[in-house]
């Protein structure tokens, strides 16, 4: 009868493999200009705690509100915006109002 690997070389053979950054970080989707990919994370009315403006409309999104979380996949987490889910789906047919530098 062959021998088992042990128990812990199995979930070191895990470890080693690289999660798509969707997996992890949220879901990947086109940005809105459409010509770069942003990460994009859904955020629970429950665990939203602070007032954050949206770019899409430029109006606030309260504590408590459900949104979106966005950034550029290659400018990383520092880029975030945090979308009304309705700026964010509309994001293609309309401009965004406020440019961040």
């Amino acid at each position: 009868m062959p021998r088992r690997k042990p128990h812990s070389d199995r979930h070191a053979d895990r470890s080693r493999t690289v999660a798509p950054l969707g997996g992890v970080f949220g879901r990947t989707e086109a940005g809105p200009d459409g010509d770069e990919t942003y990460v994009v994370r859904t955020i629970p009315g429950t665990r939203a705690i602070k007032t954050y403006r949206c770019p899409g409309c430029d109006h606030e999104i309260a504590p408590g509100v459900a949104h979106i979380v966005a950034w550029p996949a290659s400018g990383g987490e520092d880029d975030r915006r945090h979308w009304h889910r309705g700026c964010w789906n509309s994001r293609r047919t309309r401009r965004i109002t406020r440019r961040w530098s």
